[in-house]
């Protein structure tokens, strides 16, 4: 088995996402002894955003950067990493109610037509195995329910879950520790609720 294991948050050691991932990849490795983990942090490393370059390249033009060749290997390389993982663990801060734009980079690489997805005579169709598992590990600082104030402003977690849904996976599982922001009491009682709920993952 292979999991692929992805932070993005820009706090490092201060970041409740990169906790809770940390804390899902550790659980899964219990569950599945043996498993093969490939980790990634995006905000250390992160992909070029798309550009018209790329696009280029793509569609058969020369290729005369080095850079860009390498940053071109380096998303193929995401490509198939997320084909063969069969867990996917992505732990994902919000900002300004979305995801890092570093996440967004990565995204931007791995959903290719022909690759993870194709559009067919009936629309889209996923190309990703419907076996795979993906578990979100998302951290906000307010509070997005629907029925709340700010649930409108959620373009986050929602947005992971269908987008991941077009490329085929459908078993998904988000670990939230949200208000973390309102005072310290509720984000420790936030992030406890959190592990709690990792804690209880099953294989």
């Amino acid at each position: 088995m292979k999991l692929l294991h992805l932070d993005s948050s820009i706090l490092g050691a201060h970041s409740v996402s990169r906790q809770l991932s940390s804390e899902i990849v550790a659980r899964e490795i219990t569950l599945h002894p043996g498993i093969e983990v490939i980790y990634h942090d995006l905000a250390a490393d992160a992909a070029l955003h798309l550009s018209g370059a790329h696009m280029a390249v793509r569609q058969g033009a020369a290729l005369e950067d080095t850079s860009l060749g390498n940053d071109i290997a380096k998303g193929d390389a995401y490509v198939e990493e997320l084909i063969a993982a069969d867990i996917v663990v992505i732990g994902a801060p919000m900002y300004n109610f979305s995801i890092p734009t570093q996440l967004k980079a990565w995204i931007d690489r791995v959903a290719v037509a022909g690759k993870t997805f194709r559009y067919g005579a009936d629309g889209p169709e996923g190309l990703l195995s419907q076996s795979k598992k993906l578990i979100i590990a998302a951290a906000r600082g307010s509070v997005y329910a629907a029925g709340t104030p700010a649930a409108a402003y959620e373009h986050h977690d929602s947005y992971l879950k269908g987008l991941m849904s077009f490329l085929g996976i459908t078993d998904i599982t988000v670990i939230r520790a949200e208000g973390l922001a309102f005072s310290t009491e509720a984000k420790e009682a936030s992030i406890k609720q959190a592990l709690n709920e990792i804690a209880a993952l099953a294989a």
